[in-house]
Parts: structure tokens; C-alpha cells; sequence
């Protein structure tokens, strides 16, 4: 299927869903993430939840991190489609930006050959390992310039394409994992 094709079937099946089923999916998603062997890391980059486009809840992906006693870094859009990343703590000011992105107003910038793993939002992603965005290229490019060896986990509501996501390009990065409420899968 085509990237266009899948993001119109993703955004409306994500509309459908209530605020509880989100939160009911994204506590059985943060449960499953327990059993993937990242926990001997020290910095993860995770994306805040863009509430009204019912995306998965990530506070409680942040609060196990927090938790474990993992840095725990947030992304801020730039106007070249690309990623700041910063450390999230107590005195971290969180603002929307024009796309109702919450983002860190400033803080300590982490760079991204210190992060070793990314929790990738996506809106679909096939058994290959290849995701669909939202289309700006902001998270390609961000993990263009993470290490070879960071570990990319796609989050997702739904399970995978059966068919291949058939436009996919040579600037595209696939994921080492996606993990749905039902189960993980590894690529």
C-alpha cells in the first residue's frame, strides 16, 4: 500500500477510538516494552502525545522510564524539519507548537550520538520494519544522525500492514521494533 493510503486508514481508525481505549491501549503497549532488552541503556528519546490526534498516551512510557532511572529526552520541531532534543526534568516547560506538538520550551540539549533508544511514533508500519508517518521527515532525519547501534521501537495503537508499504524511499529508517498493545514485533 501506499504511504498517502495508509495515513487516511490510520487517522480514521485512531478517530474512532475513545479517550479510554487509548489509554487502555497504551497501558497494555508500556507493559510490553518491559520486555524488550533496552533496560541496560541510559538516555531514550520519546515523543510527547499529540492528544487530538489520538495518539498513544506516552506518560505512562515516561513515568517507567523516569522510574528506572532513565534519561529521558523530549524532541522540539525546528524550522528546517529537523529535531532539538532535550532532557526532560522537573523545571522542563512543555509548550504546544503550531502544529499542537507539546514541546520542551529550552533546556539541556542532548545530542543525538548520545541517545541510545528512540520510541518512533508512527501511524502504521509493515512486517519489514518500514513506518508511516505524518510525512515531514522529522524523525528520518533525526535518525539518520542517531549511532548505527540505537535501537528504534516504533508505537503503535494497531497491529502491522500485511502488505508492504510499497513507496518506501532510501532516506527512510526502518525500525529494530514496533510494539503494539498485543504483542512486539522485531525486525
Amino acid at each position: 500500500m501506499l504511504k498517502h493510503e495508509l495515513r487516511k486508514k490510520y487517522k480514521s481508525l485512531r478517530a474512532n477510538l475513545t479517550s479510554s481505549q487509548i489509554s487502555d491501549l497504551s497501558m497494555d503497549l508500556t507493559n510490553h516494552v518491559l520486555q524488550i532488552p533496552v533496560w541496560d541503556f541510559f538516555y531514550f528519546h520519546i515523543f510527547l502525545t499529540i492528544e487530538e490526534n489520538k495518539e498513544i498516551d506516552t506518560l505512562p512510557l515516561i513515568t517507567l522510564l523516569q522510574g528506572k532511572d532513565k534519561h529521558v529526552v523530549i524532541p522540539k520541531t525546528q524550522k528546517n524539519y529537523t529535531l532539538e532534543n532535550f532532557l526532560l526534568t522537573d523545571s522542563t516547560v512543555i509548550k504546544k507548537n503550531k502544529w499542537g506538538i507539546p514541546e520542551p520550551v529550552d533546556g539541556i540539549t542532548i545530542p543525538e550520538t548520545k541517545i541510545d533508544v528512540v520510541f518512533v511514533p508512527l501511524l502504521a508500519f509493515d512486517l519489514q520494519g518500514n513506518r508511516v508517518g505524518y510525512g515531514k521527515g522529522f524523525y528520518d532525519t533525526f535518525l539518520r544522525k542517531c549511532r548505527d547501534e540505537t535501537i528504534k521501537i516504533g508505537l503503535s495503537l494497531f497491529g502491522p500492514e500485511e502488505e508492504y508499504i510499497t513507496d518506501v524511499h532510501d532516506n527512510d529508517v526502518q525500525l529494530d521494533y514496533c510494539v503494539t498493545p498485543e504483542k512486539i514485533y522485531a525486525f
